[in-house]
């Protein structure tokens, strides 16, 4: 059971809701109108839940699962147990996805300026920004509109930042530009130098890094994960990447689109990947 607490829920939703914005489609017999309150594992969920199969060494879970309704792939309906309401789709995992971002969304932006924020010279922060205690917005950084910046976070000099993007706190940002709708989870990093030298027989000579960080729209960024800006060329993060928590990902490195990185994975400078890769 989630734990209102921490989130808010939103809903409830009709089957015929869900089958909508899930792109599913309601099995024979299902009444439309039936209320759905919450998302939950087939194990645990109840008669008000819609839960899923995508896999089928979870089918004796299905068969005795007490939820409201399941996403389920058609090939599995028959294992159904009596009164399960069906919501058939070939993405039983992403249709639930979509029906827990509709029960579950983001939290909304309230628009504000903290009192304790710092806002530099010739920044632009648009009214409809959320900034929390003790930002800091530095001299021409540039905000897109619905912006949510967390506590404590620093945005250097001349950084751009798309529209509806979620900054959490303690994040810095320098030598970058980012796209619209991307996620920068608590302590992310982005835009050090990279580690750039050269040798010496009195010890290394570090060498400017003169490029920056690119991300495209619809990143997200987990937990202290690091990016360092190119050493001439830029960093580039590609649209729809998913970076988990703990990262590091080089000076120069190239990632294409969607690509997706797990936890304490190290990207080494100039890397280039391309699309999709995981």
């Amino acid at each position: 059971m989630t734990d209102l607490r921490f989130f808010d829920r939103a809903g409830p939703y009709s089957l015929d809701e869900l089958a909508e914005l899930s792109g599913a489609r309601l099995g024979g017999g299902a009444d439309g109108k039936q209320l759905m309150t919450d998302v939950a594992p087939l194990e645990t969920a109840g008669p008000e839940d819609v839960t899923f199969l995508d896999n089928r060494k979870y089918l004796d879970a299905f068969a005795g699962s007490r939820a409201g309704a399941a996403f389920v792939d058609e090939r599995f309906a028959e294992r159904a147990p009596a009164g399960m309401a069906l919501l058939l789709t070939k993405e039983p995992y992403k249709a639930f996805a979509r029906a827990a971002q509709a029960l579950y969304p983001a939290k909304p932006v309230i628009p504000g300026v903290a009192p304790s924020a710092i806002i530099g010279p010739a920044a632009t922060v648009p009214a409809d920004c959320e900034i929390g205690p003790y930002v800091v917005i530095e001299a021409g950084a540039r905000l897109g509109a619905r912006c949510q910046i967390g506590a404590h976070t620093v945005i250097g000099q001349a950084v751009e930042l798309g529209d509806d993007c979620r900054v959490g706190p303690h994040v810095t940002l320098s030598h970058c530009l980012i796209g619209a709708r991307v996620v920068l989870h608590p302590g992310v990093r982005i835009g050090q130098p990279g580690f750039g030298f050269a040798p010496d027989r009195e010890g290394p000579v570090k060498i400017p890094q003169l490029g920056r960080v690119v991300i495209g729209d619809d990143v997200d960024i987990g937990a202290n994960t690091t990016i360092d800006r190119g050493s001439g060329h830029d960093t580039v993060i590609g649209p729809g990447t998913m970076i988990d928590n703990l990262v590091q990902i080089g000076h120069n490195v190239e990632l294409g689109r969607g690509c997706i990185l797990a936890g304490q994975v190290g990207i080494s400078g100039s890397t280039k990947l391309g699309d999709f890769v995981m």
